[in-house]
């Protein structure tokens, strides 16, 4: 099992940046995972990371916008968002695919505690 903690949400005027860290300690993991959860929205993929290569995915709605990084030194994840847009506002969550998957986005069974994200108009 994998143990994740997010960091680094908060309120930002759309057009700003937010960095969010996401720490994980355990073993077995393949990539690591953003998500996002608006009010009345299903969970969504956001970016996506390999662990060995860093090979990367992105949600259309970020690409360009956001870059997911990771540091396998410390075990973390980064996802750096700039250009905020209001539609940005969600909880995001940090997810560890611990399940083999070609997929970027499947998988993931760990999930961290989630961080807030509001992009005020």
């Amino acid at each position: 099992q994998v143990q994740l903690v997010e960091s680094g949400g908060g309120l930002v005027q759309a057009g700003g940046s937010l960095r969010l860290s996401c720490a994980a300690s355990g073993d077995g993991s393949y990539r690591m995972g953003w998500f996002r959860q608006a009010p009345g929205k299903e969970r969504e993929i956001v970016a996506a990371i390999k662990w060995s290569g860093g090979s990367t995915y992105y949600a259309d709605s970020v690409r360009g916008r956001f870059t997911i990084s990771r540091d396998n030194a410390k075990n973390t994840v980064y996802l750096q968002m700039n250009s905020l847009k209001p539609e940005d506002t969600a909880v995001y969550y940090c997810a560890a695919q611990t399940q083999y998957s070609v997929a970027p986005t499947t998988g993931y069974n760990d999930w961290g505690q989630g961080t807030q994200v509001t992009v005020s108009s």
